[in-house]
Protein backbone atom coordinates (compact mmCIF):
# COMPACT_ATOMS: atom_id res chain seq x y z
CA UNK A 1 0.00 0.00 0.00
CA UNK A 2 1.02 3.60 -0.45
CA UNK A 3 0.06 6.29 2.05
CA UNK A 4 -1.99 9.04 0.45
CA UNK A 5 -0.58 11.62 2.85
CA UNK A 6 3.17 11.00 3.20
CA UNK A 7 3.77 8.64 0.23
CA UNK A 8 5.37 5.83 2.25
CA UNK A 9 4.94 2.36 0.76
CA UNK A 10 4.11 -0.29 3.36
CA UNK A 11 2.63 -3.77 3.70
CA UNK A 12 -0.83 -4.29 5.16
CA UNK A 13 0.79 -6.32 7.95
CA UNK A 14 2.86 -3.25 8.97
CA UNK A 15 -0.29 -1.12 9.11
CA UNK A 16 -2.02 -3.64 11.35
CA UNK A 17 0.94 -3.58 13.77
CA UNK A 18 0.69 0.20 14.08
CA UNK A 19 -2.92 -0.20 15.31
CA UNK A 20 -2.06 -2.38 18.30
CA UNK A 21 -2.62 0.40 20.86
CA UNK A 22 -6.08 1.21 19.55
CA UNK A 23 -9.06 -0.24 21.45
CA UNK A 24 -10.74 -1.07 18.11
CA UNK A 25 -7.68 -2.92 16.74
CA UNK A 26 -8.76 -5.83 14.59
CA UNK A 27 -12.41 -4.86 14.44
CA UNK A 28 -12.34 -1.76 12.25
CA UNK A 29 -11.90 -1.50 8.49
CA UNK A 30 -9.10 1.05 8.55
CA UNK A 31 -5.33 0.77 8.05
CA UNK A 32 -2.92 3.19 9.71
CA UNK A 33 0.29 4.33 8.03
CA UNK A 34 3.23 3.27 10.22
CA UNK A 35 5.05 6.49 9.32
CA UNK A 36 2.52 9.30 9.80
CA UNK A 37 -0.55 7.62 11.30
CA UNK A 38 -2.89 8.57 8.45
CA UNK A 39 -5.79 6.09 8.25
CA UNK A 40 -7.27 4.73 5.04
CA UNK A 41 -9.94 2.08 4.41
CA UNK A 42 -8.74 -1.47 3.74
CA UNK A 43 -8.71 -2.61 0.12
CA UNK A 44 -11.56 -4.83 -0.94
CA UNK A 45 -10.88 -8.16 -2.61
CA UNK A 46 -11.70 -6.65 -6.01
CA UNK A 47 -9.32 -3.73 -5.47
CA UNK A 48 -6.50 -6.12 -4.52
CA UNK A 49 -7.10 -8.22 -7.64
CA UNK A 50 -7.04 -5.15 -9.91
CA UNK A 51 -3.82 -3.89 -8.29
CA UNK A 52 -2.13 -7.27 -8.78
CA UNK A 53 -3.13 -7.38 -12.46
CA UNK A 54 -1.71 -3.88 -12.97
CA UNK A 55 1.55 -4.86 -11.22
CA UNK A 56 1.90 -7.91 -13.47
CA UNK A 57 1.37 -5.77 -16.57
CA UNK A 58 4.13 -3.38 -15.45
CA UNK A 59 6.54 -6.29 -14.96
CA UNK A 60 6.21 -7.34 -18.62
Amino acid sequence: MKCSLCGMVYAEKDAEQSCRGCPLAGSCAMLRCPNCGYETPKESGLEKAIRKVKERKRER
